[in-house]
């Protein structure tokens, strides 16, 4: 569908105002999005002398556009999610906790072996959380590591991996939001950028071999030290899974994935690879989710797993589990269309960032603030990136800022998962101690020191970036900052102290 735009001037940057606003305020996010899109629609409308039918008429035209461009994601997403519930349901979470309990000895090994197994789930963070915490759960316990820790972690490694990692649904987000051309190669490009995500894996790492603590997760660690050590049997598991049945789907999903947009964009027919994969990842992605689904059912069904009608009924309610995030992608999407196409929220931008004074440099720490503030409020990553990128991109298009889109894109990823990561209200948090058996608040409380140490090393990270654009610089500065402040947090006594 064909969409004429026009210049609308200050009007033009109230539909995103207000849907920001609103969520904010509401900390409801579906219809902050709507309400904003609405009032891009009266707006153009108006101005080209509708009515408020015509208003409604074209939100629905540009809502039903955006979701044929995305089809594909789409797909890939409903049956990710299929595979999700599918593995989740298998008892190879079981069978791999028990595995892994005989070979685990020491807290140490539990928790760098917990660290990487959520490395490991990196499609998506709700899998990650449920299964990790399924899985290790029995073992820290009898290694008297502290719920709070095992909470912890478990978040530290599903959203800020999630959100690096290219196979994921994460990454075909954040891909369909930035651009319907090239936006995989984009994404490629932010992940040195994504400074959170990489510093928030450095601390995990860096605590699970030192072992070194500080603030409530001292205390909770030294508490759970002088506790009486407890298994809990996972009676909602089938004990008769097998490890394979965790790792086969999964493996053949993110193999198949890599061949499949390789092959639709025309590898094996002498295209170079890094253009082949960036043609259309996400019909690619559905092929290998499809793939997952189909080795999954070769796996459980004939072993008894699961009968047939078990297996669509968890398909069915795998799909289910992703329509929350797909209306808010559907929403930004729409959004985004709204500003960019209709009322040239783009061109009222650019003029206002080319005649500011602000140094260009300090855009990528800015926008890491305000994403990371909004996240934390809302709850909700994919609501604030799906806000901030199709504004940031628009920016970025401004003569002589084009430099900038990769860090500023990076910065807004970074900034939305930090928010995500640490706020009381997001899905991700609630499920990381829902995993880890872990009291809701507590697992706040302990953890939001460790994300907001990174969060603040990674606020001078992008100081550096913003005016080198040399990401390797920045991430060695932070890095060497967050190794230091660990040691002396654990070292001084003021944040671990009850006072």
């Amino acid at each position: 569908m064909e969409f004429t735009m026009i210049e609308t001037g200050w009007l033009s940057i109230l539909p995103p105002i207000i849907a920001i606003a609103l969520a904010l305020i509401t900390k409801e996010v579906y219809s902050s999005l709507f309400i904003g899109i609405f009032s891009g629609m009266l707006i153009y409308s108006f101005s080209t002398g509708g009515s408020v039918v015509s208003a409604a008429s074209l939100t629905f035209d540009m809502m039903s556009s955006k979701m044929a461009d995305n089809a594909y994601m789409i797909i890939f997403l409903a049956l990710l999610w299929a595979v999700v519930m599918l593995v989740t349901k298998s008892g190879g979470s079981y069978a791999y906790g028990k595995w892994a309990g005989k070979r685990l000895t020491n807290k140490r090994a539990a928790v760098l072996a917990t660290s990487f197994l959520g490395i490991l789930i990196f499609i998506d963070d709700g899998f990650n959380c449920l299964t990790v915490g399924t899985v290790m759960r029995p073992i820290t316990d009898r290694l008297r590591i502290s719920r709070e820790k095992l909470a912890y972690i478990i978040d530290a490694t599903a959203a800020p991996v999630c959100i690096i990692a290219p196979v994921s649904s994460w990454a075909v987000a954040v891909a369909s939001e930035v651009s319907e051309t090239n936006g995989f190669n984009i994404f490629l490009s932010t992940i040195p950028y994504n400074f959170y995500a990489l510093m928030t894996i450095l601390m995990v790492l860096v605590i699970a071999c030192t072992g070194k603590d500080f603030g409530p997760m001292k205390r909770a660690e030294e508490k759970a030290l002088s506790a009486v050590s407890s298994e809990e049997k996972e009676e909602n598991e089938l004990p008769h899974g097998t490890v394979a049945d965790l790792v086969l789907p999964i493996l053949v999903l993110i193999v198949c994935a890599i061949l499949g947009m390789a092959y639709v964009g025309g590898f094996f027919e002498g295209v170079s690879f890094s253009e082949a994969i960036g043609y259309n990842p996400t019909a690619g992605l559905s092929l290998g989710a499809f793939a997952g689904l189909v080795c999954a059912m070769l796996l459980y069904i004939p072993r008894k797993l699961m009968k047939p009608r078990e297996f669509m009924d968890c398909i069915v309610k795998g799909i289910g589990n992703i329509v929350p995030p797909m209306l808010i992608l559907i929403l930004s999407w729409t959004l985004g269309g709204v500003c960019r196409q209709l009322i040239g929220t783009g061109i009222f931008i650019s003029g206002f960032v080319s005649s500011s004074s602000l140094p260009v440099g300090l855009l990528p720490s800015l926008i890491f603030v305000i994403a990371a503030f909004m996240s934390f409020s809302m709850g909700t990553s994919w609501g604030t990136f799906g806000m901030l990128i199709p504004i940031v991109t628009m920016i970025c298009e401004t003569e002589g800022m084009g430099g900038l889109l990769i860090p500023a894109l990076g910065a807004t990823l970074a900034g939305s998962v930090y928010g995500d990561h640490c706020s009381p209200i997001s899905d991700t948090t609630i499920l990381a101690s829902t995993g880890a058996g872990c009291e809701h608040i507590r697992h706040v409380e302990t953890q939001l020191p460790y994300a907001t140490l990174a969060a603040a090393v990674c606020a001078v990270g992008y100081l550096i970036a913003g005016f080198t654009g040399i990401p390797w610089i920045a991430l060695a500065a932070e890095s060497a900052l967050l190794i230091a402040a660990v040691m002396i947090l654990n070292r001084s006594g003021d944040l671990s102290s009850d006072a």
